[in-house]
């Protein structure tokens, strides 16, 4: 799957990540419910440098279409929310 970081570019992620990713996800949406700020900014971050960490990045001329964008990581938790599916930031 090809995922975007808003301002930072594109990653090519394998599909087997996303459960590692999904709990970040889930720990993110119940910081954001609960309105903890330092918590919803540290597990951002962990979601972020995840995806860095697990994804190949690809090259900055690449065009390929994304299949999920993330948001960057000074996204403040009202922009987070208004990217948010029923699922999180990541579907599944």
């Amino acid at each position: 799957m090809i995922v975007r970081i808003m301002g930072e570019g594109q990653v090519k992620l394998d599909d087997a990540h996303f459960i590692e990713l999904n709990k970040l996800d889930d720990e993110l949406l119940d910081e954001m419910e609960s309105g903890d700020e330092a918590g919803f900014r540290r597990t951002l971050g962990a979601l972020l440098d995840s995806v860095r960490r697990l994804g190949t990045p690809l090259p900055d001329d690449a065009l390929e279409p994304s299949e999920l964008i993330l948001p960057s990581p000074d996204a403040s938790l009202e922009e987070v929310r208004e990217m948010l599916s029923d699922d999180g930031l990541i579907p599944g």
